[in-house]
């Protein structure tokens, strides 16, 4: 039997249990070196507006189409994220980096939520200084994770919903990026999608009204615009170099 794939990031995510769990806590300072060895994460649709400025906004390939967050133009290498694991100062952090080492997991007959920790997760801790759970209750800190997953979980619905609308147009539009650095040095980005601007503007008008009024246009918007934040990556990779 084939292991099911676990997604960016986990390893040994687990259900998080008062009996078992009750003296373990989460590091209070965060470290993002968890994440320094990818170039790109998950991006939800609610994000897009924070995240164009920053970050190019791509569609990844695949049976299962969804937007990214493009954090660095090589292979293994996230340009937000400093030899320390400290996120650079002003940046936006993409939801799926700050939800980690939290983690929804579903039943097999997918009826149940659970939520879950990496245990692998250099942030959990032995200790009682930021514990999970307090005279056996859920914490504050729980609590607060449990209600930041549900958000995910729900702002990811939105997100895919809106994905399979504009792959059900026609719009997305199968790029590479060929990028020359100060130094001469060539890079090659491939295996992505992005939604074809003259395709979009050709819509019936019908389709922009219901875009509109579910919000989308203003996805779209922010995915295009987003593109002119190559340029920013170059910068990044040129300083660190």
């Amino acid at each position: 039997m084939t292991e099911p794939t676990l997604p960016l990031f986990y390893k040994n995510p687990r259900p998080l249990v008062a009996a078992r769990d009750a003296d373990l806590s989460l590091r209070t300072e965060p470290n993002f070196a968890f994440a320094a060895a990818t170039n790109s994460v998950p991006l939800m649709a609610a994000e897009f507006p924070a995240a164009c400025k920053q970050f190019p906004i791509l569609f990844s390939e695949g049976p299962v189409v969804q937007p990214v967050a493009l954090l660095g133009l090589r292979s293994g290498e996230n340009l937000f994220v400093d030899a320390n694991g400290v996120w650079e100062e002003g940046a936006y952090i993409p939801a799926y980096v700050r939800r980690y080492p939290f983690i929804f997991l579903e039943s097999e007959d997918k009826s149940q939520l659970t939520l879950c920790i990496d245990e692998a997760s250099d942030a959990v801790v032995p200790g009682r200084d930021n514990p999970f759970f307090v005279d056996g209750q859920p914490s504050a800190l729980t609590n607060n994770a449990l209600e930041f997953v549900k958000e995910v979980q729900a702002q990811s619905a939105y997100t895919t919903q809106f994905v399979e609308a504009v792959t059900a147009a026609g719009l997305m539009s199968e790029k590479r990026a060929d990028i020359t650095l100060n130094n001469g040095e060539r890079l090659s980005l491939a295996g992505f999608n992005v939604i074809d601007e003259a395709a979009f503007n050709q819509l019936p008008a019908e389709t922009l009204v219901e875009w509109r009024d579910r919000g989308w246009l203003g996805l779209v918007y922010a995915h295009l615009i987003s593109v002119s934040s190559w340029s920013g990556l170059v910068d990044r990779l040129a300083r660190r170099g």
